[in-house]
């Protein structure tokens, strides 16, 4: 969540999130018209894009050198590509092709997966276990979870009951989050057993398409958008592991006590019981419009990001202890000159109390590489992670010629 990535009419645009004040453009390209989807290898050269004009081909380029190292062809229109080190996924309707990035070599095609129209498919940022997550059934909640490493199906997970709408790793691998098409629970899993972990209840007034589902880099919070205007954020916490070392009161009795209770009552009962609420939000003054969140850490502070479809970027400050109603601080235009878009008074709510984070913000103004404890900005890596040298393999994808193929901070 370090750089965002967009395609528009003329082709595409890559900018750097290190600031909250200012939108740095890295990248700008107007080869390829009509680009709908375009990614990005975390901080490196290497970018995949796909045009409109041919839907079917996918092209990869060293954009640094303005190079294309290879261009694929596919039997039908391609919905998604998913990335990382060691893998390269390209996800059509009823197949999905998996590439070794290194040498762009084509690993295994999974053929006659359900249909799959809008392309939903996770893969793990974390190389060292490549695990891909898409769903196992067009008409059912199941997901399928296979290992892109070893290239074998690890598990089935009845994740819902309705079809799936929303996919997405942790940065480790070791959590999966779900949302159908309902978009009234939000579940996670463990990886790779599939063990439901926590159950979040986004709302049951109405049923939403949950656009976008993203964890934290530390993994402690999952951020769910949709088409409404209301952004969430859940906590990943166990009730029995928070605050354990208040004083006894009535409230903590009776909250053991139903906790207990759970354990006797039929599991519907008790799932339902289980269910958190929205630890933090965010009221967005548009609606109907497909966005995209992340949480990233910016100058040393947590922040919910939002991009819109009409080509603005929302940055809110979130409050890591007391959660509540999040701050605009930031909106940017990503359609114009690359530069900051002045805040209006019209773009932001009406004077919200300012938590502890906003505060602390609005005394930050030097920009700060920090992302979330014990992750490295590069996006791929944990702190310390040591890359063997033969995944440096020599082939086409060469993106290490320049110390760039991401860095590792040690």
């Amino acid at each position: 969540c370090s750089s965002l990535a967009i395609g528009t009419t003329t082709g595409y645009r890559l900018f750097s999130l290190s600031s909250v004040e200012q939108l740095d453009q890295v990248h700008e390209s107007n080869e390829i018209p009509d680009v709908y989807i375009v990614e990005r290898l975390f901080s490196s050269s290497l970018v995949v894009v796909v045009s409109h004009a041919k839907p079917q081909q996918m092209n990869v380029y060293h954009f640094k050198k303005g190079t294309e190292i290879c261009n694929y062809s596919y039997s039908s229109n391609i919905l998604s590509i998913r990335l990382n080190r060691q893998r390269l996924v390209v996800c059509l309707e009823e197949s999905i092709y998996i590439h070794n990035i290194k040498d762009m070599k084509l690993l295994k095609t999974i053929l006659d997966t359900p249909p799959n129209t809008t392309g939903l498919c996770a893969l793990s940022i974390n190389h060292a276990n490549s695990y891909l997550a898409y769903p196992g059934s067009a008409t059912s909640g199941e997901i399928t979870l296979y290992d892109g490493n070893t290239l074998k199906t690890a598990c089935t997970i009845p994740a819902h009951d309705g079809p799936l709408a929303a996919l997405t790793f942790n940065s480790t691998g070791s959590k999966l989050a779900s949302a159908s098409e309902k978009g009234t629970v939000i579940r996670v899993f463990s990886i790779p057993g599939g063990q439901k972990l926590y159950e979040f209840r986004r709302g049951m007034k109405r049923y939403v398409n949950i656009s976008s589902l993203v964890f934290s880099m530390d993994s402690q919070f999952l951020c769910a958008s949709s088409n409404t205007e209301t952004v969430h954020i859940f906590k990943l916490e166990h009730l029995t592991d928070s605050r354990p070392e208040e004083p006894p009161t009535w409230s903590g009795y009776m909250g053991k006590m139903f906790q207990a209770a759970t354990n006797y009552l039929p599991a519907q009962v008790s799932g339902m019981m289980n269910q958190d609420r929205a630890f933090a939000t965010v009221r967005l003054n548009i609606s109907g419009q497909r966005n995209i969140c992340a949480l990233s850490t910016i100058q040393k502070l947590p922040r919910l990001l939002v991009t819109t479809s009409d080509g603005h970027l929302y940055i809110y400050n979130l409050d890591p202890q007391d959660g509540g109603e999040c701050v605009l601080i930031k909106k940017h235009s990503l359609l114009g000159s690359g530069k900051m878009e002045e805040n209006k008074e019209n773009d932001l709510r009406p004077p919200l109390p300012q938590s502890y984070a906003a505060t602390v913000a609005r005394q930050s103004t030097v920009p700060s590489t920090s992302t979330m404890p014990g992750y490295s900005e590069d996006g791929g890596a944990l702190r310390g992670e040591v890359i063997p040298e033969h995944e440096f393999a020599t082939g086409p994808v060469c993106l290490d010629d320049e110390n760039e193929f991401p860095p590792v901070s040690i």
